[in-house]
């Protein structure tokens, strides 16, 4: 596989995201719940614990989706 046939996505852990989007962690869980379009995460194993990671081009995409509505309305 050449690596100019790949797309590599960027991504942001949790903590991140969190810093990004100026939430809480329970605040992005909130968010998680409350609004089933929201990106799910990623995780780097099955345990409650392990790390989250989004893809910031999902993220980014929900966040025009928000913005397009909101100036639609």
């Amino acid at each position: 596989m050449h690596p100019s046939s790949t797309t590599i996505k960027a991504l942001i852990r949790q903590p991140a995201l969190c810093a990004w989007l100026d939430l809480s962690r329970s605040g992005l869980d909130k968010l998680r719940k409350k609004d089933p379009t929201f990106p799910r995460p990623l995780k780097n194993g099955d345990t409650r614990q392990a790390a989250a990671f989004y893809v910031v081009e999902e993220i980014q995409s929900w966040l025009q989706a928000k913005i397009e509505a909101r100036d639609a309305a």
